[in-house]
C-alpha cells in the first residue's frame, strides 16, 4: 500500500489563484497616483468598445462599507492614498483588461497629504477622513470611540482603579513630562523611572499566492470564490453593500498560498462582484504582486513608554501611549489599537497602569491584521524599555521579569484574574537556551503575552456518511497551517474511528455553520471544543451532530475593565549575537523561542508555527519595511523588500511546551513579539540603544553614537 502524497507537495491543491469558471471576464483596477485629492477627470477616449468601464459615477448608489468603520467605496473619486482603486476595467482577457487599464488617462487635483501618525494628530493636518461612522458588522465587537474633526478614528484607554475618573483631555499628541501628567502620582511610589520612544514600520505580508477572487451572480444570488480567512464576515459585508439577505450571498474559501492577514474582510471580492453584476458574467480578478504591497500592510506605531519601579526591582506604575498608523482607511485598525494597548502592559503585575493607544489615519495604505496583531509592536517597546530599567536598577533582567511576571491568581490591568500561566517556565527556558547564568554580554530575552479575540464563537458539525465515514463541516481557513489534518485528527480522536474516514472540505458558507474567523490563533482552541460538542451531539442524534462553543468577553473602551482575553497566548524568546563594531551588521548565533501549547493535536505541525513565527520575526527584526517617498511605495517588489531566506534561518531553535491534560492553545503567532525584543535586548548588551524597527546596520550604528542619530534614519 502506498503512503498518499501531500497534495501541497503533489501539485495537486487548488486555490483560488486556479478557480476558473468558462466565459469569466477579467477586472484590473486603475489605481490613483496622487496619495490625497480629487478625480477631476477620466477619458476612456482610447479603450475599446469590447471593455467595460466602471467610475466612481457608476457606483454612487452603493453605501460605504468597513468591517469596523464604515470608511471605504468600492472606487473613490477622492483617493486618500497611491493606489487607491479610482476605475476598474472588465474585458474578455486578461491581457486586453491590462491593456486597456493603461489606456486610461485620470486627471486630479492633488490636495495636502500626511504620513506620519504624529504629524496627522496635529491641529492643522489634513483630515483624510473629518467623521467616522462605526460599523455594526460582527467584526465590530467592541465599543469604538472615534474623535471627529480629527484623523483619530478610534481611542483605546486602559486605567486600574485608582486611575479612573480624572480630568483628563480627549487626545493627547505629546505625552506629557511626568510632572504635567495627569495621573503623575501612579508614579509617586517609585524609586527610579526610565521612559523611551519606539517605533516599528509598516511591513508586507508577502503571501505567496497573490488575492484571487473569482465572482458571478446567479440570478439575484451572488457567489465569490476567494482566498479568505473570514468567509462569514465576507459574506454579512458583501451582502449588506448590495442589499441582499445574507442568504443570498455565497462564500467558498479554497485552500490559501499563505495570508498572514492579508486576506481578512473585504479585499477585492466587493468591486469584482459588483464588476460581475454590470457585466453581466462570471468575473476574475488577480492581483499583481506590487499591488499586494499596497492592499494591506502591517500597521507602523509610534510607542511612549514610561515605567516606574521600587529600588528592589517590584514594579510600581507603567503609562503608554501608542499611535497605530492605520492608513487611508480603518480596516481592523481599531482593534489593532486596542490589543496593542493592552499586549504593551505585558505579562507583568502592576499596582498602577495608565493606557492611551489611538488608530490614526494617514495617506498611506490601509493597515490591517498582520501576524501578531499589534503585540509584536508594543512588546518591541515594553521589553525593550524592561531592559533598559535593569540597567538602571543596576538588576538581572531576567531575574527582574521573574520577580514581576503574573502567576494564577494574580489580577491583569484589565481586571481580569489569569489562569494557567506559564510564563516563569518559558523564561526559565529561553534563559537556559543562551546560557544565561555563564554571562550577559551580547545575549537577550523577552517575554509576552497576547489576547484571543474575545468574545469568540465557533460551531462545528459532523455529518455521518455512508461506509462509516464522516465529514467534519468548519469555516476554519486553510492558509498553509494544515486546517484539514487539524481537523480530520480532532475528529478521528473523538468518534475513535481512523483518520483516513474523515473528509474535510473547504469553507464553503452554503455549507459550514457559522465560525468568528480563522484569526487571532484562535481556531484550535476554539474549533477543537465545538467538535467534541459536535461529537457528543451525533452520539445523540446519530446522523448529525452539531457543537456551539461561545466565549464571552470585551473591555470597556474609556478603563480598559472587562475580560480582554479568555485564553492568553504565552512565549518567550532569547538570542545571542555579535554585532560588527565597523559595519553594524548583527551576525545571530542563536535565536529562540518557547511558545506554550496546552494539549499539542499535530506536533510536527505545530513546530512549523512556531518556526515560521520566528523567521516572519527575524525578518521584522533584521531588513521588513516599506519605505514611501511621499507616498509612494519605494519597494513593492521581492527584489528591493527583503524576507527571511534559508541562509538566516540557521540559528533558529525553539520548544513548543506542551502540558498533559491542558487545553488546546493557538500557535500562529506566539513566537513572533518576542523575537524583536530579544534580539534588540542582545544587541544592546553590546552598547547599542535600537529604537526603530528593522535593526538595520546603518540604525545599529547610529544608536551607539547618538539616539538622535537613529531618529533621523527613520
Amino acid at each position: 500500500m502506498t503512503t498518499p502524497v501531500n497534495p501541497r507537495i503533489s501539485g495537486q491543491l487548488r486555490y483560488s489563484l486556479d478557480h476558473r469558471i468558462p466565459g469569466s471576464w477579467h477586472l484590473r483596477l486603475v489605481r490613483s497616483t496622487v496619495p490625497a485629492g480629487t478625480v477631476t477627470g477620466i477619458d476612456t477616449s482610447f479603450v475599446g468598445d469590447d471593455v467595460l468601464v466602471i467610475t466612481p459615477g457608476d457606483i454612487a448608489a452603493y453605501p460605504a462599507y468597513g468591517c469596523q468603520i464604515e470608511d471605504q467605496h468600492l472606487l473613490t473619486g477622492h483617493p486618500k492614498f497611491v493606489g487607491d482603486p479610482v476605475a476598474a476595467v472588465v474585458a474578455p482577457t486578461e491581457r486586453a483588461a491590462r491593456e486597456a487599464a493603461t489606456m486610461i488617462d485620470v486627471a486630479y487635483e492633488e490636495t495636502a497629504a500626511v504620513f506620519d501618525e504624529i504629524d496627522a494628530l496635529a491641529v492643522d493636518a489634513p483630515l483624510v477622513h473629518a467623521t467616522h461612522a462605526t460599523s455594526d458588522s460582527d467584526s465590530a465587537y467592541f465599543d469604538m470611540r472615534p474623535q471627529d474633526g480629527t484623523n483619530v478614528c478610534h481611542r483605546f484607554r486602559i486605567r486600574t482603579p485608582a486611575l479612573q475618573g480624572r480630568d483628563e483631555p480627549a487626545l493627547v499628541v505629546a505625552p506629557p513630562a511626568l510632572a504635567a501628567d495627569p495621573l503623575a502620582d501612579a508614579f509617586a511610589e517609585a524609586d527610579v523611572i526610565v521612559e523611551e520612544t519606539f517605533h516599528v514600520p509598516a511591513a508586507a505580508h508577502v503571501p505567496m499566492e497573490p488575492h484571487a477572487t473569482t465572482a458571478q451572480w446567479v440570478g439575484e444570488r451572488l457567489e465569490v470564490t476567494t482566498g479568505t480567512q473570514t468567509p462569514f464576515n465576507l459574506r454579512q459585508d458583501l451582502a449588506r453593500l448590495f442589499g441582499l439577505p445574507t442568504g443570498q450571498v455565497r462564500v467558498i474559501a479554497p485552500p490559501m498560498g499563505g495570508a498572514f492577514g492579508a486576506k481578512t474582510f473585504v479585499r477585492t471580492e466587493a468591486i469584482t462582484a459588483l464588476a460581475a453584476r454590470v457585466c453581466g458574467r462570471p468575473v476574475r480578478c488577480v492581483l499583481d504582486r506590487d499591488e499586494v504591497f499596497s492592499e494591506l500592510t502591517r500597521h507602523a506605531a509610534t510607542v511612549r513608554m514610561r515605567i516606574g519601579a521600587r529600588r528592589d526591582g517590584t514594579f510600581v506604575a507603567k503609562r503608554m501611549w501608542s499611535y497605530v498608523n492605520t492608513g487611508a482607511y480603518a480596516d481592523c485598525g481599531p482593534g489593532v489599537a486596542q490589543k496593542m494597548g493592552y499586549a504593551g502592559v505585558g505579562p507583568y503585575r502592576f499596582d498602577h497602569v495608565a493606557v492611551d493607544s489611538y488608530c490614526v489615519y494617514t495617506n498611506l495604505p490601509p493597515g490591517g491584521a498582520y501576524r501578531g496583531y499589534g503585540a509584536m509592536q508594543s512588546v518591541w517597546a515594553s521589553e525593550r524599555l524592561i531592559d533598559q530599567l535593569a540597567d538602571e536598577l543596576r538588576m538581572d533582567a531576567v531575574e527582574l521579569r521573574r520577580m514581576n511576571l503574573l502567576r494564577d491568581g494574580d489580577t491583569f490591568c484589565t481586571g481580569e484574574v489569569m489562569h494557567d500561566t506559564h510564563f516563569e517556565e518559558l523564561l526559565d527556558d529561553v534563559a537556559k537556551a543562551v546560557a544565561w547564568q555563564d554571562g550577559r554580554a551580547g545575549k537577550g530575552v523577552a517575554v509576552m503575552l497576547k489576547g484571543m479575540q474575545t468574545p469568540s464563537k465557533a460551531e462545528a458539525e459532523i455529518h455521518a456518511l455512508p461506509g462509516g465515514r464522516y465529514e467534519v463541516r468548519s469555516a476554519t481557513a486553510d492558509m498553509g497551517q494544515g486546517t484539514g489534518e487539524l481537523l480530520t485528527r480532532l475528529a478521528a480522536e473523538l468518534l475513535d474511528v481512523p483518520a483516513e474516514k474523515i473528509l474535510a472540505p473547504a469553507p464553503d458558507t452554503d455549507r459550514v455553520p457559522y465560525d468568528t474567523r480563522t484569526t487571532s490563533s484562535r481556531s484550535a482552541h476554539m474549533m477543537s471544543r465545538a467538535l467534541a460538542a459536535a461529537a457528543d451531539d451525533l452520539r445523540v442524534h446519530g446522523t448529525i451532530g452539531h457543537g456551539y462553543i461561545a466565549n464571552e468577553g470585551g473591555l470597556d473602551p474609556d478603563t480598559g475593565q472587562g475580560v480582554a482575553s479568555s485564553h492568553w497566548h504565552q512565549g518567550a524568546a532569547a538570542a545571542q549575537v555579535e554585532v560588527d563594531e565597523e559595519t553594524g551588521v548583527i551576525d545571530i548565533k542563536t535565536l529562540y523561542a518557547s511558545s506554550y501549547a496546552g494539549r499539542v493535536i499535530n506536533r510536527a505541525a505545530a513546530e512549523l508555527q512556531n518556526e515560521g513565527s520566528m523567521i516572519m520575526a527575524l525578518g521584522s527584526s533584521l531588513f521588513e519595511e516599506i519605505q514611501y517617498v511621499d507616498g509612494q511605495p519605494a519597494n513593492p517588489n521581492l527584489s528591493d523588500y527583503n524576507i527571511a531566506s534559508a541562509l538566516d534561518c540557521a540559528a533558529i531553535r525553539h520548544r513548543v511546551l506542551e502540558l498533559p491534560g491542558a487545553e488546546v492553545h493557538g500557535l500562529g503567532e506566539t513566537a513572533v513579539p518576542p523575537v524583536p525584543p530579544a534580539i534588540g535586548n542582545a544587541v544592546a548588551s553590546l552598547g547599542y540603544q535600537p529604537r526603530i524597527l528593522p535593526m538595520t546596520p546603518e540604525r545599529v550604528l547610529a544608536a551607539r553614537q547618538d539616539p538622535a542619530e537613529e531618529e533621523g534614519e527613520r
